[in-house]
């Protein structure tokens, strides 16, 4: 993996200790550059969680990804920067329960700081800005709302934002192949929130733009405004000013390939 082409697709800097303050750095970077999207499912194109094709993807073209990519690009470029990282599966809320294991997210170690465990997580979609203190049980602040992270009775941790479980996170760490089932079913399965419509959103200097199915929606300090686009050229013109992604002309969406 080419790092220092990685790092100019986010804006970050190509030097820096693995401390803390670089980890938060490139953690808000990423998801101000990269978007949290599923656009290929819903062209028929199969997603590949192979480093090289992660790689491609987002580095390469300009792309994004759902968790199973997002963070498990971030998890490959962290670790070449000196970080210690575990990947683990979090389950999150469906309705009144649980689902199960069906999300990647990241705790990473910085070696300058002995004793550091942080929530790294830039494939949820929004979610905090930076990462957590996954040692903490105390209310953390961030730009994106109040944090608690508290324990369960499994030894798993249940992340709050606000008062509302955004998932359940499991402890021990998981191979990436752990999660290749995962991303199958995500990208296949009808019962899959991922294949029921189609999703862009990132991170902006003051506060998010989305892109759900054919409506533009922005969101700042001031407020919210949804715009209508209509099919064809007004949706690709939209996802090209906003997130960089640059799909053919004539791409159409549809239902993602059942095999």
């Amino acid at each position: 993996m080419d790092v220092n082409a990685y790092l100019d697709r986010i804006g970050a800097p190509r030097t820096g200790s693995a401390d803390l303050a670089r980890l938060r750095a490139l953690h808000h970077a990423h998801l101000t550059t990269v978007p949290f999207e599923n656009l290929d499912i819903h062209r028929g194109v199969r997603l590949s969680l192979a480093p090289e094709d992660l790689f491609d993807k987002v580095v390469r073209r300009g792309r994004g990804g759902f968790c199973f990519e997002l963070n498990g690009l971030f998890a490959l470029l962290l670790e070449r920067s000196g970080y210690r990282v575990d990947r683990v599966a979090a389950r999150v809320p469906d309705g009144a329960r649980l689902g199960p294991p069906s999300h990647l997210a990241l705790v990473v170690s910085a070696p300058a700081e002995s004793g550091s465990r942080w929530l790294a997580d830039v494939g949820f979609g929004d979610h905090s800005v930076y990462p957590l203190d996954l040692t903490s049980r105390a209310d953390q602040d961030d730009p994106a709302g109040r944090f608690v992270l508290a324990d369960t009775p499994d030894g798993d941790v249940d992340v709050l934002r606000d008062g509302r479980l955004q998932y359940r996170l499991e402890t021990r760490a998981r191979g990436l192949a752990f999660f290749e089932t995962m991303c199958w079913y995500h990208q296949t399965s009808p019962d899959s929130h991922f294949t029921r419509k189609t999703v862009c959103t990132r991170l902006t200097a003051h506060g998010r733009v989305t892109i759900s199915d054919r409506t533009l929606i922005v969101t700042t300090g001031d407020g919210r405004s949804e715009t209508p686009l209509e099919s064809g050229a007004p949706l690709l013109t939209a996802y090209r000013d906003h997130f960089g992604i640059d799909l053919p002309a004539g791409a159409g969406f549809r239902p993602p390939h059942h095999s």
